[in-house]
């Protein structure tokens, strides 16, 4: 079978560094090739390289080659590649355009709209016309996705390069992201899927590439390399999942944290709409919260009133039973350290412009009044408990890979020393072994310093093993809340039901 992508021994090297190196794949259409490893195993450089894009200043070695037509890439987080300041028909249009005027065919402007009907119906987007009187802001992260794809197939591309697509998504999303890829791979189209997602790997992959500190470690048959892995590093991927839900009781005491009646808005073109409604919960000192839902429930809304960063709300947010100022502006220094919240994109919460270690040193200066060198010391620790090196830190950000600025980005709010800690889907971008040595770093935390832990996550099996309690959200309210063995073991509403059917927990 021809290949449509032949890369043969790649090397990218910066700074003196090889982030990959002697990487060789072959990608065929009408197939998945996954490429999987830990966050900074060199899987995006390697997806990148593919569209000929490499890191400022990189030496290059090795040959990739790839057939005539267009690579697509669909980053992790799509809306980044997309014009906030343009309705999507019009970003679709241009597109279309400039491939016609590459081709020296003037095509008029019905076979234009036609050409771009036709690839948003291939890219799965339901309601075409709608969705392109849109600005990207006004579609949900699957829409965006879509779009991202719907503008490489305007293009022509033979090969698609899936960069972590069900990263954060909740089951039932993740189960249609699969179907959409599958569906690409039945028009012929070659798929390359960078994922550490083992379950959606298992579905789509025809052949699996394990990678390691930027090489190759193991390759072959998808049935065989995840039935029967040769290599050390393989085994460890596949069998570090995290535990069962344990019958861990809540600890008695009173309440660290209180959401009391909070219904919050969003401003939109057509004005604010309600998008939590009369949210009751509370959180222990030394207790996890899991909040699970579909994406659009309301979860990272109510994590974010609860830090300060979202103030069109009513109700109350109580610490330690004295209500919390709204916004983070208005909030003094010892609430700032008290209630920290640890982002879902960690990439747009550091300047990148100075390097991460100063950046998470920082917040022990700032809110705790400690000096610089012992700042400084108290982040490398911290860092390193997390499996980030003085030298990873040391860089920028864009020197990081997503799963290990994520991992920075939990050092930094760690160092604040905080009473509550809200954290929204800080594991969804990290290998199976990261992902269980973060679970259990946070529930020794939260066990030794009885920190309040709001666990915001579409990972029931994550929700399970870390929470002592879960609370459901679907279209902006608590539908379900309880122990999280009961929870996961006999839910109770229709809801709830459905995600632990989605996860695989009947």
């Amino acid at each position: 079978m021809t290949a449509v992508v032949e890369v043969t021994g790649l090397r990218v090297e910066v700074g003196g560094r090889a982030i990959v190196d002697g990487v060789s794949l072959r990608a065929h259409a009408g197939k998945v090739t996954a490429v999987v490893g830990a966050s900074g195993s060199g899987k995006t450089t390697t997806g990148l390289a593919l569209l000929g894009e490499y890191p400022a200043g990189a030496r290059i070695g090795g040959t990739v080659r790839t057939a005539e037509g267009a690579v697509g890439y669909i980053p992790q987080h799509p809306a980044a590649v997309l014009n906030p300041a343009r309705r999507v028909g019009a970003l679709l249009r241009d597109i279309a355009r400039r491939r016609a005027d590459g081709r020296r065919r003037a095509d008029g402007r019905e076979e234009i709209r036609r050409r771009v009907h036709d690839a948003m119906r291939r890219a799965q987007i339901p309601d075409p016309e709608e969705v392109a009187r849109r600005f990207p802001h006004q579609l949900s992260g699957g829409q965006q996705q879509r779009v991202v794809l719907a503008q490489a197939l305007i293009l022509g591309a033979r090969v698609i390069v899936a960069d972590e697509p069900t990263t954060g998504q909740d089951t039932l999303t993740k189960q249609r992201i699969v179907d959409e890829l599958s569906a690409l791979v039945r028009q012929g189209i070659a798929v390359v899927l960078l994922s550490h997602d083992l379950d959606v790997v298992r579905q789509l992959a025809d052949e699996v590439i394990v990678m390691r500190e930027g090489q190759v470690v193991e390759s072959g048959p998808a049935r065989r390399v995840l039935a029967a892995p040769e290599h050390e590093w393989t085994r460890a991927l596949i069998a570090e999942r995290p535990p069962g839900p344990l019958p861990r009781a809540a600890p008695a005491g009173a309440a660290r944290l209180e959401v009391q009646d909070l219904a919050a808005r969003h401003r939109t073109a057509r004005g604010p709409v309600t998008v939590l409604h009369g949210a009751n919960l509370s959180v222990g000192a030394g207790e996890c919260l899991a909040l699970v839902g579909r994406s659009g429930s309301g979860k990272t809304t109510l994590g974010r009133c609860v830090a300060g960063l979202h103030s069109a709300y009513e109700g109350q947010v109580l610490l330690d039973g004295r209500p919390l100022r709204r916004s983070l502006r208005s909030r003094s220094r010892s609430e700032l350290a008290a209630v920290q919240y640890v982002f879902q994109d960690p990439r747009a919460a550091f300047d990148e412009h100075r390097p991460v270690l100063d950046q998470v040193a920082r917040t022990a200066v700032r809110l705790r009044d400690v000096d610089r060198d012992s700042a400084r010391e108290e982040a490398v620790r911290t860092l390193d408990e997390l499996g980030l090196t003085a030298g990873l830190a040391g860089r920028r950000p864009g020197g990081l890979s997503g799963g290990e600025l994520q991992r920075a980005a939990l050092a930094r709010a760690l160092l604040a020393r905080p009473s509550v800690l809200v954290c929204d889907e800080i594991t969804s971008g990290l290998d199976t072994v990261t992902r269980a040595g973060i679970l259990d770093l946070l529930a020794r935390l939260r066990e030794r310093t009885e920190l309040a832990l709001v666990f915001i996550t579409h990972d029931l099996s994550a929700a399970g093993a870390l929470g002592n309690r879960i609370a459901v959200l679907d279209e902006g309210r608590v539908v379900e809340q309880g122990p999280a063995h009961l929870l996961l073991a006999e839910p109770r509403h229709a809801f709830t039901r459905m995600l632990v059917r989605g996860a695989g927990r009947t």
